[in-house]
């Protein structure tokens, strides 16, 4: 393709159509490995060559309507915690974009993104698309929504662009291994910037990036550990548990909640060796549970 250039793409979710309306748990263990994680391309941008960046404008997301949350087995923040399989099943206004229903709990509000983005990487062979890499890959990183221009470092002649995994909504760290993982089109405008030398992605957005959960404030718990992992697990159990006590919820669904809409952030980590981690739930719950 030509630099300047708008594409759109239909992306499947990452579990490549697998799951349904219809869906149930027992679908969890048929789900193909092989086929996990989709995406579209490559896509070769002419001029484009080692140590230039590829900017790619996100300018649009067309979702399904239909979405999916697994906690699937061996995966996970907690997978040694939450060793059996749960599904939820999501559906939502793809016009509107309204909050999306969670059971009898709450709504949860939704923010369009491609999980996966990047370019391919300079070393020969088959290469996995689930790692992110120093040349984007599977970034997860829910600010890469409509209106947010993306820079990536280009390894190879054409750059060779791939874009999937489309998600409704995610919380930052995605603890149980999934959003809100939903089909949609993409549509993108790619551009090549010469010699930029970036080391790694970065990314500008147009404005604040949490202007759809901030209304009704937040409720946040602490982890304190050893290390960066051990705080985050701490601050997520406790958010975990404080969901079960507060709101109803069993274990897994909460664990699931947090990972469609709940952050983990760093508060603190230059006194080492305790790390600080805190994970805060952002959904919107309904105010007879929240008393």
């Amino acid at each position: 393709m030509t630099p300047g250039s708008t594409l759109e793409f239909e992306c499947l979710d990452s579990g490549s159509g697998h799951f349904s309306p219809d869906s149930t748990v027992d679908d969890i263990a048929t789900l193909d490995f092989s086929k996990v994680n989709p995406v579209n391309g490559p896509i070769y941008v002419e001029g484009a060559k080692p140590g230039d960046a590829l900017k790619v404008e996100i300018l649009s997301f067309k979702p399904s309507g239909f979405g999916w949350t697994a906690n699937i087995p061996g995966f996970g923040l907690l997978a040694d915690q939450f060793k059996d399989p749960a599904l939820t099943l999501w559906n939502y206004d793809a016009t509107s974009l309204e909050p999306a229903a969670f059971g009898r709990h709450g709504r949860v509000p939704l923010k369009p993104f491609a999980g996966t983005i990047g370019l391919a990487p300079a070393e020969a062979g088959l290469h996995s698309v689930v790692p992110p890499r120093r040349m984007g890959g599977n970034l997860d990183i829910r600010d890469l929504a409509a209106g947010t221009t993306l820079y990536l470092p280009v390894e190879v002649e054409g750059a060779l662009f791939s874009i999937g995994d489309t998600h409704a909504a995610q919380g930052d760290g995605e603890v149980c291994g999934t959003a809100i993982e939903s089909q949609m089109n993409v549509a993108v405008k790619l551009d090549v910037v010469k010699d930029a030398n970036l080391a790694m992605p970065r990314f500008t957005t147009p404005g604040p990036v949490t202007r759809h959960l901030d209304a009704d404030g937040y409720e946040v718990t602490t982890g304190i550990g050893s290390d960066l992992m051990e705080g985050a697990r701490a601050a997520l159990s406790g958010m975990i548990d404080l969901l079960c006590a507060t709101r109803g919820l069993s274990p897994e669904d909460a664990y699931m909640l947090c990972s469609v809409c709940g952050d983990l952030r760093i508060s603190e980590i230059v006194d080492q060796p305790t790390g600080w981690s805190r994970s805060t739930s952002r959904a919107s719950y309904s105010r007879e549970k929240a008393q």
